[in-house]
């Protein structure tokens, strides 16, 4: 059977849900100008994962995964929280959720490294002050599952130091490198004591994120969310990466919901319970209840609540 597309019946569900989970990857940022990895036009398409996204592939060429990382850090430094990545830090504040879900608990689970999460809580914070001084629930609003982008990490195993660098160029030798990335011509020879180092120890660092045959972060936490949820809202991810692509099935077959907000359809969505395809940073506003003031700030509809 078809996943249902009555936005009416999911706001019911949504409401009697008490334990939501969001699932989100790539496409909760296509709005904010993040390249998505898979689908049309995905990332992976133009280059190799191997090549760019494992230890070994790390080991083997670091000039060319420090260039590639380069890129995408500065094309996140540039972006900007969108509508989509609103609505869910709103939903995370209990005060608000408990107009739209009352009761509820909620944690978004991101794939995402890009950091746009955890800028968009701070800013829906700084405007919703009030809503902190509510009681705040015991488990995470947030979780990056696949580490930070602008973690950089210490390669020396008895070292392993890691920090938060958000300095743009990270180092001068990828300075102007972004542009060889767009044009699909990396350059292979920039010397390896070039590339950023640890700040501790001055050994070779990497970028801090979860590569392909790494363990995600927080794996006991997110199961043990993913075990108690009874709706599990995916948000712009083609679930083929385990073990995120795995998280509405367990929901599902612990009696749990699932609904699924894409932009286009992916694999196993129609074993989804919902479906809604279409511009996320509008689908979850609308799933949501939330509308947008004149000042581009989100509210509940009839919200009491003052932004």
């Amino acid at each position: 059977m078809e996943p249902s597309t009555d936005m009416n019946e999911f706001r019911y569900l949504l409401r009697t849900s008490k334990n939501i989970v969001a699932v989100a990857g790539a496409g909760l940022s296509a709005a904010s100008g993040i390249p998505t990895f898979r689908g049309s036009g995905g990332m992976w398409r133009k280059y190799n994962a191997v090549e760019l996204a494992t230890p070994e592939g790390f080991s083997d060429n670091p000039s060319l995964v420090w260039q590639f990382y380069h890129y995408r850090r500065e094309v996140a430094l540039k972006a900007a929280p969108n509508n989509a990545h609103r609505a869910l830090s709103l939903f995370s504040l209990p005060s608000i959720r408990n107009q739209i879900a009352p009761s509820s608990t909620f944690t978004l689970v991101t794939q995402n490294v890009d950091g746009l999460s955890p800028r968009s809580d701070k800013e829906i914070s700084e405007i919703y002050p009030e809503a902190l001084d509510q009681p705040q629930q015991v488990q995470p609003r947030l979780i990056e599952m696949h580490g930070r982008l602008f973690d950089v990490l210490c390669t020396d195993e008895n070292c392993r130091h890691i920090e938060f660098n958000t300095k743009s160029p990270i180092c001068e030798s990828l300075a102007g490198t972004e542009i060889l990335v767009e044009k699909n011509t990396l350059d292979p020879d920039i010397d390896i004591q070039s590339l950023p180092r640890c700040s501790q120890c001055g050994s070779l660092a990497r970028p801090g994120v979860v590569w392909f045959d790494e363990v995600p972060h927080h794996m006991d936490v997110i199961d043990n969310i993913i075990e108690q949820a009874d709706l599990c809202i995916v948000v712009g991810t083609s679930s083929t990466v385990y073990p995120a692509a795995g998280y509405a099935d367990i929901v599902q077959d612990n009696g749990g919901n699932v609904a699924v907000f894409n932009l286009e359809r992916s694999q196993n969505d129609e074993n989804a319970d919902f479906l809604f395809l279409g511009p996320c940073e509008e689908t979850l506003l609308d799933a949501f209840s939330l509308v947008v003031s004149q000042d581009g700030k989100l509210a509940v509809q009839g919200s009491s609540i003052s932004n």
